[in-house]
């Protein structure tokens, strides 16, 4: 297959028979099969699975007699087995908002799959799934220490109206006796938006901590991530890229409004890209949150994509744009993290960043900072914690990331504390 621009596509084979999973007429991708003789010819594939407006295809699995089609309609994976009569059987979960996806599976000729499953009330799990009924038989679980009970936490899935219209689906887990749906809970928010990555809502066992104290905990999955397929996150970069910022502030909004956080309770983090969510936020939206947890942020947009000595940056002009365009310029102008500082106060900030960071160097949240604590008008903490043994995904060891989590957290609690809002 020659290279062609804008193509995606990835194929698997079986047999005489090639199955390519591809975006070619399709932007939520299609499945198509070829054989030896057509495969380089794009023209001569057959449609196995259609391409839909509200479904992404995110990939297949082969065995002999069976196809696993995973696929993500309204934020949600499903998985789709087709037999060789073609016939369907779509496979159910329970929770309101999971990740799951195939585990391996070396093995073609067998009846039954591995599937992996996680939700926000259920530890990492590995089913094996009969592939004629749709059985599962969970082989192995994730081991929480303590006391942890599944039945003590519920999870919620909502659509928040963003202020264009759009319905932006929010992943949410609390503890159910520590919950009253009354403005009274602290809320942790996290966000990504970037890439086209789906945040999915997984277990998490360290933030146990927080859910035990009261805290919701919720993910945004804003434009620019692709959780609700490839428009998603085409509506979330280059010159949309405000999309991530606003859709995130409005989550909030709409938490506090329907009872599921005190206003003055609101956290937010995020990383990487994340970080430049959280940088956006508190310029344009500061009075909504009482701290923020900012790591490894890419902060200096403008001066770091205007600079193509450095490794990344001219990889990355379909993301943000290329701003030697006039355009584009102005387009990372106006969001920009550090070129919209401006005197207004803050909320409390919690900034850590990696000596080694190769991806975001630690100077562009250290420029930020600077610039944050001169024109700054609170009193508010601003803590800048830079990690020399670290790069951008943290330091090596096993538990240097329980370490930087219990940071964070420990910040959290803390403000709660200190302003006498944790009771």
């Amino acid at each position: 297959m020659p290279r062609e621009e804008g193509h995606e596509f990835d194929v698997d084979k079986l047999g005489d028979t090639f199955y390519i999973v591809t975006n070619w007429q399709a932007k939520n991708f299609r499945l198509m099969t070829a054989t030896q003789s057509t495969i380089a010819d794009k023209h001569r594939w057959q449609e196995h699975t259609a391409h839909r407006e509200n479904v992404l295809l995110e990939g297949v699995e082969i065995f002999d007699d069976y196809l696993i089609l995973t696929e993500r309609e309204l934020g949600q994976t499903r998985f789709v087995v087709v037999d060789q009569q073609a016939e369907r059987l779509t496979l159910e979960f329970d929770d309101p908002c999971y990740y799951a996806a195939i585990a391996m599976n070396p093995e073609p000729n067998v009846s039954s799959a591995r599937i992996y499953y996680s939700s926000l009330t259920t530890p990492g799990s590995l089913y094996d799934v009969d592939l004629k009924t749709g059985n599962k038989t969970l082989l192995k679980q994730q081991q929480v220490l303590g006391d942890f009970n599944p039945e003590h936490y519920r999870s919620e899935r909502l659509m928040v109206t963003a202020r264009d219209g759009e319905q932006v689906p929010v992943s949410l887990v609390y503890r159910i006796d520590q919950f009253n749906k009354d403005g009274s809970n602290p809320l942790l928010q996290y966000g990504y938006g970037a890439y086209g990555i789906t945040i999915d809502p997984s277990f998490s066992s360290s933030s146990l901590s927080l859910l035990d104290r009261g805290f919701v905990y919720a993910i945004a999955h804003i434009r620019g991530g692709e959780m609700l397929g490839r428009h998603w996150y085409e509506q979330g970069k280059k010159q949309y890229k405000q999309n991530s910022f606003s859709d995130f502030i409005d989550v909030t909004h709409a938490l506090t409004e329907q009872g599921y956080a005190h206003p003055e309770k609101v956290f937010a983090s995020g990383g990487s890209a994340g970080g430049l969510l959280m940088g956006a936020v508190v310029n344009q939206a500061p009075e909504l949150y009482l701290g923020i947890g900012c790591h490894v942020p890419f902060l200096d947009v403008l001066t770091t994509m205007l600079d193509e000595s450095i490794p990344l940056t001219t990889n990355e002009y379909d993301e943000w744009g290329n701003p030697n365009d006039p355009a584009f310029y102005d387009v990372i102008q106006a969001y920009s993290p550090y070129d919209n500082i401006k005197p207004q106060a803050y909320p409390n900030i919690l900034v850590t960043t990696g000596f080694h960071d190769s991806q975001v160097q630690y100077w562009e949240p250290m420029k930020w900072v600077a610039k944050l604590r001169e024109l700054k008008t609170d009193d508010n903490i601003l803590v800048f914690k830079t990690d020399m043994d670290a790069g951008h995904g943290g330091a090596s060891g096993r538990f240097k990331s329980l370490e930087e989590k219990a940071l964070e957290m420990a910040f959290f609690i803390a403000l709660l504390s200190n302003k006498g809002l944790d009771k």
